[in-house]
């Protein structure tokens, strides 16, 4: 098999690359990766020195693609699916690339920020930290409602690169900071991703690792 995906199953940025490879129906082998197993870290980085994953290897090409945003368009470019996830229109494909950094920057980095405040030892936590955080997923979530008023999904009609980031993205924050009972568009729209097999598919897979996650009390039933 040519590629092999470099992830942990419960991490929300491999979730998104994770969703684009299912969407796309490309072969691909998954190799778990332990950040916290120090050997098992060591070897990583001889994969990509950054020790971040998910990584993306193409055998077929000898070539080691990093950051989730580089992969998908990658995949796009050399392994497509029946429907683009980077749109072929220019605009659109705009479109595309700006809410795909709305949901990593404006989401799923501030929720990362909350979530591994609480890994922190006693006494090293940082307050002002998660308080700027959480006004930054206020305004993510109110920027959202406005634009999920018309759309189906981020662009439009199609399922794009912005929906493999929001899905993961939005689940975990809505569990940090729940946006159901106060966003009624934004709430629509993550039920819509909620039906694509592809996210439930991965949601699957990452549900025997719930209990790594530091908010698993807060998990809706219906994901365990």
């Amino acid at each position: 098999m040519a590629l092999t995906l470099y992830i942990h199953p419960l991490a929300s940025f491999c979730h998104k690359v994770l969703i684009a490879l299912y969407e796309a129906g490309i072969p691909f082998e998954a190799e778990i990766v332990d950040l916290m197993d120090p050997k098992e870290h060591a070897r990583y980085l001889e994969v990509w020195p950054a020790g971040k994953i998910p990584v993306l290897y193409d055998s077929d090409h000898d070539r080691t693609v990093p950051e989730t945003s580089i992969i998908i368009e990658y995949l796009d470019q050399n392994y497509p699916g029946s429907v683009p996830l980077i749109p072929r229109d220019d605009a659109l494909a705009l479109e595309a690339r700006l809410w795909d950094r709305f949901f990593d920057l404006y989401v799923q980095v501030p929720m990362q920020k909350i979530v591994t405040d609480t890994l922190r030892p006693t006494g090293e936590n940082d307050r002002r930290g998660v308080a700027d955080a959480q006004a930054a997923l206020a305004v993510a979530y109110d920027m959202a409602e406005q634009h999920f008023k018309h759309k189906r999904f981020a662009i439009g009609e199609s399922f794009s690169i912005a929906d493999c980031a929001a899905a993961p993205a939005l689940f975990y924050a809505g569990i940090v900071q729940p946006f159901n009972g106060t966003h009624r568009n934004l709430s629509a729209y993550f039920e819509r991703l909620l039906e694509r097999p592809s996210f439930q598919r991965t949601l699957a897979e990452a549900k025997p690792y719930f209990d790594m996650f530091p908010y698993k009390e807060a998990i809706p039933a219906r994901f365990l």
